[in-house]
């Protein structure tokens, strides 16, 4: 392919979080209706990812009413709002057709965990590191000059006291009319 392709497609990827076949993702996708459009979340597992670049696809199978539903979308689209990762799948295969003839308790992935968190946590307290790094190294450090302080002027305020009338009024008990 010649440069000009590349560069238009390496402008059209989007940042996604890293999964792989066997996690359990949610992916939240649009749906437009006639004039409407809403957000309608899909989740399940990942079965494969296939393509590379801009073309790049992921299947993610779930079960509805007892009936195995697979559903592919493009990684890049503009159509997918976000894709959370809400496990981490510990599989050794990069396609899991086993999974289509497993209904119930044997279609299940094994969580992969790691000493008391599970993965997941991990990366997101990796990725949230990263980002704090790449913020402290993009900006630039300015030095602030400091100003002494001024302090104000003690400005006389008049409390106005209270009036002896009208506290002598508040002990008095009114007499009851009869």
């Amino acid at each position: 392919m010649s440069n000009v392709i590349e560069s238009i497609e390496r402008a059209q990827l989007r940042k996604v979080p890293r999964f792989k076949a066997g996690d359990t993702v949610r992916v939240h996708f649009q749906v437009i209706e006639g004039q409407r459009r809403r957000v309608q979340v899909y989740e399940g597992i990942v079965l494969k990812r296939q393509g590379s670049g801009a073309r790049e696809t992921f299947t993610v199978r779930k079960q509805s009413f007892g009936v195995g539903v697979e559903r592919s979308f493009p990684l890049h689209s503009p159509k997918i709002e976000k894709i959370e990762v809400t496990a981490v799948g510990d599989v050794n295969r990069a396609k899991l057709y086993y999974l289509r003839g497993r209904v119930g308790k044997k279609a299940r992935v094994r969580e992969r965990r790691y000493g008391h968190g599970g993965t997941l946590d991990q990366a997101a307290e990796a990725a949230q590191a990263q980002q704090q790094e790449a913020l402290a190294a993009s900006e630039p450090e300015v030095e602030v000059e400091e100003t002494p302080e001024v302090e104000p002027e003690a400005a006389e305020v008049a409390v106005p006291e209270a009036e002896p009338e009208a506290a002598e009024a508040e002990a008095e008990p009114v007499p009851a009319a009869e």
